[in-house]
């Protein structure tokens, strides 16, 4: 008895647990699925082609508009509520605090005034109750070297005859002159006042005039640099900016996003390695991605003759890539289904030579 179990029973036990183990373990394995893509990639309908990377962008390419001077932002014109709105040329957009611009506005239009006062005083010169106050004070001192010179005209008589001392002589033709010098400078002080004011006074008045007016334009020029305007006609495609936060004037901070939607570009990066197949004004059709089933007509508009390096699509002006592209722009024909700006379509140029299947 215990030969056969140790002959027959045992090695079939075995076997039997070596299969359950081969099955488990074959059982257990993951299965491979082949799953498909949630949406079939994009086929070019062209026989030969350049595929290359396209970015949506508006007619006249996006402008991010900054600020002109630096502050706090005291009033936005387009909140995030009205993103997507038309804009004509002109309208305002946002604006900085420009209080003190204003404070220095009104002080420089009082300076202004002050200096015009001043030469209206210059032009009206001589007042007319300054001058019979210097007439009489002329004819007085006239008055008075007469009598002088009456006195030392007598004196040379009473000289020759011993009544007058030489001494005393003297003293009267000094006094007769000294009032005819005064007499002179009454007559020129009369002739100064009437002939008014000096030019060059005048000129230097007219020079602070125009002194004034010059930083009252400044200031004003500043005031409109502190409200920020739309540059051309577009639609607003995103606003960055809100009322009580500080911006400044470094390069690239796009605080409102313009756009004209009217017609929609497309900006497609030429690998370098594909230029020369690269045939310019050539055909092109395109996919958004995500959606090979909508097919997008495009037409030809310019291609930017500076080979530059490839920039990421991701949105950040600082990553590149060693790759160089020429840029090419297409429009999208108005009738296609609608994209959106800074959407990523898959482009197919249509190389030299064929035909489209469309």
């Amino acid at each position: 008895m215990n030969t056969f179990i140790v002959k027959y029973v045992l090695p079939g036990v075995a076997v039997t647990m070596l299969a359950f183990g081969g099955y488990h373990v074959l059982s257990s394995q993951p299965k491979d699925e082949r799953l498909s893509p949630p949406a079939p990639p994009a086929r070019s309908s062209f026989n030969g082609t350049v595929a290359a990377a396209g970015l949506v962008e508006a007619r006249g390419e996006n402008i991010a508009i900054g600020a002109a001077i630096p502050g706090v932002v005291l009033e936005v014109y387009v909140p995030s509520s009205d993103v997507g709105a038309f804009v004509k040329l002109g309208t305002p957009l946002f604006r900085v605090d420009d209080r003190h611009l204003r404070a220095q506005l009104k002080f420089q239009e009082a300076n202004l005034v002050a200096a015009q006062a001043q030469l209206a005083k210059l032009d009206a010169m001589p007042r007319a109750e300054e001058v019979p106050p210097l007439e009489a004070k002329a004819r007085a001192a006239e008055a008075s070297y007469r009598l002088a010179k009456d006195q030392a005209d007598r004196g040379r008589a009473l000289v020759a005859t011993r009544a007058l001392s030489p001494e005393d002589h003297t003293q009267r033709q000094m006094t007769a002159e000294t009032m005819k010098q005064q007499w002179a400078q009454a007559n020129a002080d009369l002739t100064l006042l009437k002939s008014g004011a000096w030019q060059p006074d005048k000129e230097v008045s007219r020079a602070a005039i125009a002194l004034a007016q010059a930083q009252i334009e400044q200031t004003k020029t500043e005031i409109e640099r502190a409200l920020v305007r739309a540059p051309s006609d577009g639609h607003v495609l995103k606003v960055n900016v809100r009322p009580g936060e500080y911006v400044g004037t470094q390069p690239g901070q796009a605080l409102i996003l313009m756009g004209d939607l009217t017609r929609m570009h497309v900006r497609v990066d030429i690998d370098e390695h594909d230029i020369a197949r690269f045939p310019v004004g050539a055909s092109a059709r395109a996919f958004a991605r995500g959606d090979s089933k909508r097919e997008l007509r495009l037409t030809f508009v310019r291609v930017e003759r500076y080979v530059t390096p490839k920039k990421s699509l991701t949105g950040d002006n600082t990553e590149r890539v060693d790759t160089r592209v020429l840029q090419a722009i297409y429009a999208i024909e108005p009738s296609e289904p609608a994209v959106y700006v800074g959407q990523q379509l898959d482009v197919f140029v249509e190389t030299a030579g064929t035909k489209s299947h469309r």
